[in-house]
């Protein structure tokens, strides 16, 4: 028992020593930092801003994407919420996937780490889903639907900028 609660101390200084220094701490340190799993954000982050005294952060991805792993997630180019220990509130540009829909997720939650689920609030239900899935960042994939939300499209089926719908 005291090992274990020797590696917890030791993991969470090591966690913070970013912090510690003043330098940036990286998406998936602050993610871990607050109890949660680094795969809630995929692969591909440019720029990582976190306010740890609101909890606000923004994630700018490198493009729109979509991850698929058990669970299909669709990355805006920018992610935006308030990080608190095991929650993620008032989330913005992250959608989840229910049979053929997909629904904006809200919130994210892990009420008792040791149950082993995370819970998507995506309005009208919560989805729960096994936590391990999440224990990674995922790649993720650049969705031609998304990328063409910020652009106009065309009568042809074309968009602004030379891209085309398939």
């Amino acid at each position: 028992m005291a090992r274990a609660l020797l590696w917890v101390v030791v993991m969470a200084a090591a966690a913070c020593c970013g912090y510690c220094r003043g330098e940036a701490a990286t998406a998936y340190e602050v993610l871990r930092a607050h109890g949660l799993p680094r795969g809630l954000l995929p692969t591909g982050i440019a720029d990582f801003r976190h306010d740890e005294g609101s909890g606000r952060f923004e994630a700018a991805l490198e493009e729109a994407c979509t991850a698929r792993f058990g669970v299909g997630l669709r990355y805006n180019a920018t992610v935006v919420g308030v990080i608190s220990y095991g929650r993620i509130t008032s989330l913005s540009g992250v959608s989840a996937q229910d049979l053929f829909l997909w629904f904006p997720v809200r919130g994210i939650s892990v009420d008792v780490p040791s149950s082993g689920v995370i819970y998507f609030d995506v309005g009208v239900v919560f989805k729960h889903f096994p936590l391990s899935v999440f224990e990674a960042p995922p790649p993720c994939t650049p969705d031609p639907v998304l990328l063409l939300t910020s652009q106009q499209v065309r009568d042809d089926g074309s968009a602004a900028g030379g891209a085309a719908l398939q």
